[in-house]
């Protein structure tokens, strides 16, 4: 699936557009390397997020087309930095 909507999919970014801006900017970072929105996401991938005060580190645990707001939680786990 694409980084973009990865972000999406998973509520990490709230639309998809706003994902492929951030990637355009340098935003996301996926295994320490700037990724673009055409990025291939793979289970185990670590993506950092730099929108905002403090910059967010996630591990991708599964890739799934459709998420409902009760198992979106389920794609990705929140990793301390």
């Amino acid at each position: 699936m694409r980084l973009d909507k990865y972000l999406k999919v998973t509520r990490l970014i709230k639309r998809r557009t706003v994902a492929n801006e951030a990637c355009d900017a340098g935003k996301i970072i996926v295994n320490d390397k700037i990724a673009r929105a055409s990025y291939d996401v793979k289970i185990g991938d670590i993506i950092t997020i730099n929108m905002g005060q403090r910059p967010l580190k996630v591990k991708v645990l599964n890739v799934s087309e459709y998420a409902t707001k009760e198992n979106a939680s389920e794609n990705c786990t929140i990793i301390d930095n």
